[in-house]
């Protein structure tokens, strides 16, 4: 009986979570989620980023999508090492276990229809940037929604730079909304509405960033 009464305090709880999120994004089109990932989630998931990048396992990043990518240093500066599901090691299935039942609640609730996802883990070396872009493309319109998971130290400060701004209209007015990448900070917006960039950063910064994606 007590086992059966966490459960239900626990599924509530992760629901109330999710509810926030399903809210900020009908209501703004983007969400902040705080420590939707624990120190220690963090912890484990920047260490094995971390000693990736260490094995060389990183590629410079590229502009466009897989079939029509072009390495541009003016536009893009991170390095990124793509994570698959399927052969994904002890940390990256911390990651894809909560990230899978997000998506079975918005399925389930919101009817978004997300059959797939892609996901990288992400490294900024000091003075790099991505310039104002939109995550979709005009060979490609399946990203539904992006989702960018933060995994600095948990002392990141505002001077490091390295913020994700989005821009939105609010009263016919373009407004930028400055993020900044705190620890187990998760950020989730509209992939094909609203426009991004990240400011240079100052020091290393490490993510994983993907997309929700429909057929």
């Amino acid at each position: 009986m007590l086992e059966a009464e966490l459960f239900e305090q626990l599924e509530f709880k992760e629901n109330s979570f999710y509810e926030k999120i399903i809210s900020g994004l009908l209501e703004d089109n983007y969400c902040i989620v705080e420590n939707f990932f624990d120190l220690e989630e963090v912890a484990i998931l920047r260490k094995s980023l971390l000693d990736k990048y260490e094995n060389d396992a990183f590629k410079k990043a590229a502009i466009g999508n897989r079939t029509n990518e072009n390495v541009e240093r003016s536009v893009r500066g991170d390095f990124i090492l793509w994570i698959n599901e399927a052969d994904a090691g002890a940390a990256e299935r911390i990651f894809f276990n909560k990230l899978n039942s997000l998506i079975e609640y918005l399925n389930k609730t919101c009817f978004l229809g997300i059959l797939q996802k892609e996901f990288h883990y992400a490294l900024y070396p000091e003075g790099t940037f991505y310039k104002r872009h939109l995550d979709t493309f005009q060979n490609d319109d399946r990203r539904k929604l992006s989702l960018v998971c933060y995994l600095n130290d948990e002392d990141w400060k505002p001077e490091n730079g390295g913020e994700l701004v989005i821009y939105k209209e609010e009263n016919g007015i373009e407004v930028a909304k400055n993020i900044y990448p705190l620890s187990g900070r998760v950020v989730i917006f509209e992939s094909q509405m609203l426009e991004h960039e990240v400011k240079p950063v100052k020091t290393t910064r490490l993510s994983i960033t993907g997309w929700l994606k429909t057929r």
